[in-house]
């Protein structure tokens, strides 16, 4: 759907601008943008870089270690069916860290890695598990101390203050991370309702 509403968009953003006239603002605009996009390219670059070198370090020491450790009782609660496995704990681990420190792009692939985890140990493969659900959720809804990505974008507009959302962020996605839980966890039990009286049916008829 995107990849026809953003062309539909620019095709109507010319021809207005040709409309009305202003085909030197147009060309103008655009020129501008491209050395915007370059510069916010570049801004990004450093900063994921950056981060990304601070997470490969973390990675080779203890830190992550205890970190998992600290996150444990959390994914427990969070992930019931995924307790005892252990890979899968480390993964999901992996992803909140870096959903933590605003890394976008490293917690990507680590989201990857625990889904394909996830996956195998799903008894319904063309249906998501709980599991699945409540970390789709968490990686959506994720609390982030540190907004490296708003960082970087208020940066690259020259803000006074880029570091200045940091309280607002961590209200905001605590908030909607508490939320977010609150209702798949309400979903889960109400979907696990309705399967076991599925599940007693069944029972009984291959006992008939």
């Amino acid at each position: 759907m995107l990849n026809i509403l953003w062309p539909a968009f620019i095709l109507i953003s010319f021809i207005y601008g040709i409309c009305q006239g202003n085909v030197e603002a147009v060309n103008q605009s655009i020129f501008e943008s491209a050395g915007s996009a370059v510069q916010l390219s570049i801004t990004f670059l450093g900063t994921i870089c950056l981060w990304n070198g601070i997470m490969k370090i973390a990675q080779e020491t203890s830190f992550v270690q205890k970190l998992t450790k600290l996150l444990r009782p959390i994914v427990h609660f969070l992930f019931p069916e995924s307790k005892e496995n252990e890979k899968a704990k480390e993964e999901i681990s992996m992803n909140m860290i870096a959903n933590l420190l605003g890394l976008g792009n490293a917690a990507t692939p680590l989201g990857l890695k625990a889904m394909k985890t996830l996956q195998k140990e799903n008894p319904k493969k063309d249906t998501i598990s709980h599991s699945m659900a409540m970390f789709i959720v968490i990686n959506t809804a994720s609390m982030q101390l540190i907004p490296t990505t708003v960082i970087a974008i208020r940066a690259s507009l020259h803000s006074e203050n880029p570091t200045q959302i940091i309280f607002p962020v961590w209200g905001a996605t605590i908030v909607a991370m508490i939320t977010a839980v609150i209702a798949t966890k309400i979903f889960i039990a109400i979907d696990r309702k309705k399967t076991i009286p599925m599940k007693k049916k069944r029972g009984e008829n291959e006992f008939h």
